[in-house]
């Protein structure tokens, strides 16, 4: 019985172009030719083509289906790093199938940051873009803590920061710094690894301030800008007069002792 080389793939469940590449690659032997120069595939054909199939669906790249068979002494450890790949994309596969049945649970942008799927319509699109880099210079830790802190701002100023216009008078820059201040010292008081995010950083401290602040200059406008750096300013100052009086409060303890008889 020969076979051509269409009935070849038929038979072991590929397709014709994949026969050639494994010829191509020397994996599959090429057979001998009939007297019409079609070819003629015999049953070994059949059992090494089988056999290559075999191993590509165990995931065996190609590259390594000649070095890795049945008597291959190599064969038990590459088996092994092929099954540890494995494991590191079902787990992603895995993840996201996980954050799409987030995505459409919460009808989030299939787009918007990973994790923050329920967070996505009360982000506006400078923080979510935000958010996005800040995925790729914190770690989880502190992206836990970013989520909590969206979680926990419900606070009308925020929304009245988004929509800022950029010609914004001095007065509503003054007002909103104002009133944006004392979300941004809770935050600092709750999360303390934000005055000092270096042990949380996932890049480079440079690489990390230089990305922050490209960002921040080109997704807020310029009254954003100023906005957030006299808030900040204030904030740090409020922080820095609570600690200073929780410090005074602690020096100042009375004694349990004081005032009883000795």
């Amino acid at each position: 019985m020969a076979w051509s080389t269409r009935e070849l793939a038929d038979l072991a469940g590929t397709t014709v172009n994949t026969v050639r590449h494994y010829h191509r690659l020397g994996l599959l032997e090429e057979p001998e030719r009939r007297y019409n120069g079609y070819k003629q595939y015999e049953v070994r054909h059949l059992v090494s083509l089988l056999r290559i199939r075999r191993l590509a669906d165990l995931g065996v790249p190609l590259a390594q289906i000649g070095e890795v068979g049945a008597a291959a002494s190599s064969t038990p450890e590459a088996l092994r790093e092929i099954d540890a790949e494995l494991k590191v994309r079902i787990e992603h596969l895995e993840k996201a199938r996980s954050d799409i049945a987030a995505i459409l649970r919460e009808q989030a942008p299939a787009d918007g940051p990973a994790g923050f799927e329920s967070l996505a319509s009360r982000m506006s699109e400078a923080d979510s873009s935000l958010v996005h880099i800040y995925t790729q210079l914190y770690d989880e830790a502190a992206l836990a803590d970013v989520r909590a802190m969206v979680e926990a701002d419900t606070d009308a100023v925020s929304a009245e920061m988004d929509d800022l216009p950029p010609d914004a008078d001095e007065a509503t820059r003054i007002d909103l710094a104002e009133r944006l201040a004392p979300a941004i010292a809770q935050n600092l008081l709750d999360y303390p690894w934000l005055s000092d995010p270096v042990s949380h950083l996932s890049k480079s401290e440079h690489v990390t301030r230089e990305t922050f602040v490209d960002a921040v200059v080109e997704l807020y406008n310029p009254a954003q800008l100023e906005v957030l750096a006299r808030a900040s300013a204030i904030a740090n100052e409020q922080v820095r007069a609570i600690r200073e009086a929780q410090g005074m409060s602690a020096d100042h303890t009375p004694d349990q002792t004081e005032g009883t008889d000795r």
